[in-house]
């Protein structure tokens, strides 16, 4: 008996490589005689409307060997169109996508390489969403020795990964982006489940075992947070990592990850030290990977069905990047690629930068969570001011929810509270809602169940308050020392500045002494007046060279083109936290929390 084919088929080809253009054939072998087609506004994980339809070009409609005419072919707004067609009768509509975005959020289509995901390249055909989808990519001529992955289930495809794809449906389809190349590839399994990683753009000293055998580690530790010895909701995985001079960033679906670092990030043979760049590389690709569970799983209720034409809010982002971005570190801690220091040093980093970010006693996480798609990815000059990181503080949220429920709570409106862990709340979580749409009360739900007592309050003032999170008290609690020691020049003057031509002002920060100077954003600070003496500043530290011990001065500052004089008043010194371990018993209890081999 022959397999029947999916109502929905893209064909992807290489219309010109140094036209960057994609050519798509979509198939509808069933559409309704007013069938309509949009391309979505924005792909999930990343919160901003991109218009990706600016980049679709040339649309065409038939039937059969009829072409469809202006009067049945029609654009509706910015993004979909109306065909006016013979009912159940296949229409094929052809059309083009400029790509030319070195992203993990778009297209990209050049000499070097191919990626593009779906969200991007695929017309939706509405009303049809939710049938089976069939995606085929044709190998490109003029690249013989390209290959092709995706985390698709292939069905009819050539040894390099080229031919026909199939989904579920349109969003398995979108969630699914596609790398071709000359890239490097290489596999693992991961508690018995397979893994691939592909690397474009690698120096010729990156060290591709290195890689892989840490990110096993990683995965088999994920793996085993959420499932103990059961498998993962998936049957393969891929990474997609392209490897740029100047790039840095991820964005997860649901058996794959697109990736983007400097190649400089990459481990290099023959090198025994661990750089920084590659811990935060291996960060990135722990973030990305708990994301298969923790939003692409367990998602906001919103999510539960996307809509691709607008906006999808949730003020649940805290949560699902947030909780993410506390684990990712803590699990590379947990699977050894982080010593105690190491880790103690991202999290002391990210403490900093909630605590240097007068924005967060302005909004709250959860707020910040709802206003992303006009904040935290339009970010300007007030950002620092405005709004606080749900991906920062919503970790240091986490942090003090899982310090929280280790310690003894003694009796809680009458109900003994034994000490539990935030791993437990998760699992709890993903057992109350089956590893799909939750809400806040869910969490608050499974935060009774896994510790005897209501976090009612705790939400109230660390999700929607905009007070200070006890950090010092339950970092103090878990064999931590805590000492505040002199914060930078740039964050005792409330500045945050450029040097490469000068010192130029980015951001004001809200209730400094340079705010109350008269700085602006884009001032080019030329130099002091001291002791009836001026001096040209090259970069910030220059202040204190030339200042001496004046408690007042006169900063030269052209802005506009005008030249002007404003009185700063030398701040008291400000503080920064400094993490220092004290007692290793409570802290290893915390850090060394590993989980059942698989």
């Amino acid at each position: 008996m022959t397999e029947a084919s999916p109502s929905i088929h893209y064909r992807v080809e290489v219309a010109d490589l140094q036209a960057h253009l994609f050519k798509v054939t979509l198939t509808v072998s069933n559409p309704a005689a007013l069938q309509k087609v949009s391309l979505p506004v924005w792909i999930p994980g990343s919160y901003l409307v991109r218009e990706f339809a600016g980049h679709l070009q040339g649309l065409k409609a038939k039937q059969g060997s009829r072409a469809l005419g202006a009067g049945q072919l029609e654009q509706l707004d910015k993004c979909s169109w109306l065909v006016r067609c013979a009912p159940a009768r296949p229409l094929v509509l052809v059309y083009e996508v400029y790509a030319n975005d070195h992203s993990v959020r778009t297209a990209i289509l050049g000499d070097a390489r191919g990626f593009f995901n779906g969200t991007s390249l695929c017309l939706r055909v509405e009303g049809q969403e939710h049938s089976g989808h069939e995606l085929e990519v044709v190998a490109p001529k003029a690249k013989p020795d390209w290959s092709l992955a995706t985390g698709l289930a292939p069905h009819k495809i050539s040894k390099n990964g080229f031919g026909s794809y199939r989904a579920a449906d349109y969003d398995e389809m979108v969630d699914s982006p596609v790398e071709m190349g000359t890239f490097w590839s290489g596999s693992f399994k991961a508690c018995g489940v397979p893994h691939r990683f592909v690397v474009a753009g690698a120096a010729p000293s990156f060290d591709g075992a290195q890689l892989l055998a840490d990110a096993q580690k990683i995965c088999e530790v994920q793996i085993r947070f959420w499932h103990g010895a059961k498998k993962p909701p998936f049957k393969h995985y891929v990474f997609m990592l392209n490897a740029v001079d100047d790039g840095y960033g991820g964005l997860e679906h649901r058996n794959s990850t697109a990736l983007i670092c400097n190649r400089r990030d990459l481990p290099r043979l023959g090198e025994k030290k661990i750089s920084e760049s590659y811990t935060t590389l291996r960060g990135l690709i722990s973030h990305e990977y708990f994301h298969t569970w923790n939003v692409k799983r367990l998602r906001p209720a919103e999510f539960t069905r996307y809509d691709y034409t607008r906006e999808n809010y949730t003020q649940l982002l805290w949560f699902f990047e947030g909780f993410t971005s506390y684990y990712d570190d803590l699990l590379l801690r947990r699977c050894g690629l982080l010593d105690n220091a190491g880790y103690l040093k991202l999290l002391n980093k990210t403490i900093n930068q909630v605590m240097q970010a007068p924005g967060r006693l302005v909004q709250s996480v959860a707020e910040a969570s709802f206003d992303a798609w006009v904040k935290y990815y339009r970010q300007d000059d007030n950002t620092p001011n405005a709004t606080i990181s749900y991906y920062t503080k919503g970790a240091l949220v986490a942090l003090c929810f899982d310090l929280s429920l280790r310690s003894p709570n003694g009796q809680n409106n009458g109900i003994s509270s034994d000490p539990t862990t935030l791993d437990e709340v998760m699992r709890t979580l993903w057992a109350r809602c089956e590893g799909g749409p939750m809400s806040e009360d869910d969490f608050a739900a499974a935060l009774l169940s896994a510790s005897g007592r209501s976090f009612d309050a705790e939400l109230a003032s660390w999700v929607h308050g905009k007070t200070e999170l006890p950090l010092k008290k339950l970092l103090e609690q878990h064999g931590m020392a805590v000492f505040e020691e002199p914060a930078q020049l740039a964050q005792r003057l409330g500045l945050r500045v450029t040097e490469s031509q000068g010192v130029v002002v980015k951001t004001v920060l809200r209730g400094g002494a340079a705010e109350r100077a008269g700085f602006a954003p884009g001032d080019e600070w030329l130099g002091i007046e001291a002791a009836k003496t001026g001096w040209r500043m090259s970069k910030l530290d220059d202040l204190l060279l030339y200042a001496g011990t004046k408690n007042k001065l006169q900063a030269l500052v052209a802005r506009d083109k005008r030249l002007l004089r404003l009185t700063l008043a030398m701040p008291a010194a400000a503080t920064t936290w400094r993490l220092a371990i004290k007692d290793s018993a409570p802290l290893n209890h915390w850090l060394n929390n590993a989980t059942d081999p698989c």
